[in-house]
């Protein structure tokens, strides 16, 4: 039954990178990869308040398989990431590319804590 929430929460979570990537990058008019971005701020957000909710005692049996695993290891994409990063060096995009990896560590520590402390504020 795991196996199934997870492959169900990975499909979910491929079909909405690909809109969201699709969606954020239509909006903007750069090279940077604003929609990988947005999908691992989202996934590490959804993930920190999955972990919270654990750490206070709140047992989500079928959330974690299905959102956690599933739905959050497709929807964050780090190979993506560290190609993207890599075509914007090639593409001579440098301060693109430091902006990626910089931006991209620190907005996904940034939402892991922040779901961290929803989940703090909401079952502490």
């Amino acid at each position: 039954m795991t196996a199934l929430l997870v492959a169900l929460g990975g499909a979910v979570g491929a079909c909405l990178r690909f809109l969201t990537d699709r969606w954020v990058q239509a909006r903007h008019d750069t090279g940077f990869p604003w929609g990988t971005l947005v999908v691992n701020a989202t996934g590490s957000l959804l993930l920190g308040l999955l972990a919270g909710a654990g750490l206070f005692g709140i047992e989500l049996p079928v959330l974690h398989p299905l959102v956690g695993i599933g739905l959050c290891g497709a929807l964050t994409t780090y190979s993506t990431f560290g190609y993207e990063s890599v075509r914007l060096i090639v593409d001579g995009a440098r301060l693109f590319a430091l902006l990626n990896v910089l931006g991209t560590v620190l907005v996904g520590l940034g939402a892991g804590a922040t779901g961290l402390m929803i989940a703090a504020a909401a079952w502490s």
